[in-house]
């Protein structure tokens, strides 16, 4: 299992670094995922040590830069449904001048 999780993740970073979308992922997931692999770490050092303790340890960098990945995409996306937001105000106001003397209080 550990195995399968660590040869998806790569592609799983690399869909995120490119498209930049969010839609699909769930930061709790992550969140969980990660709680898992530190949970998986402390287990193996205190309790039984062996060579998985690598297995978890890759997987878990693996999730955090997919979660690093996940937050930047989100403001990526949060910071352009703004500035078109605003770009759709300023269009607004070029095809209709009077509608910002309506908003003021202002008769036309």
């Amino acid at each position: 299992m550990l195995v399968c999780f660590g040869l998806a993740w790569p592609f799983s970073i690399y869909k995120s670094w490119t498209t930049r979308e969010v839609g699909s992922k769930s930061f709790i997931f992550l969140l969980a995922l990660f709680i898992g692999y530190i949970a998986g770490i402390l287990h193996k050092i205190f309790y039984s040590r062996d060579a998985v303790v690598y297995l978890y340890a890759l997987n878990g960098i693996m999730v955090g830069i997919d979660m690093v990945l996940y937050l930047r995409n989100r403001l990526y996306h949060i910071r352009e449904s703004g500035k078109a937001a605003r770009e759709n105000v300023s269009e607004q106001a070029k095809s209709d001048p009077s509608a910002g003397d309506r908003k003021r209080g202002r008769k036309t």
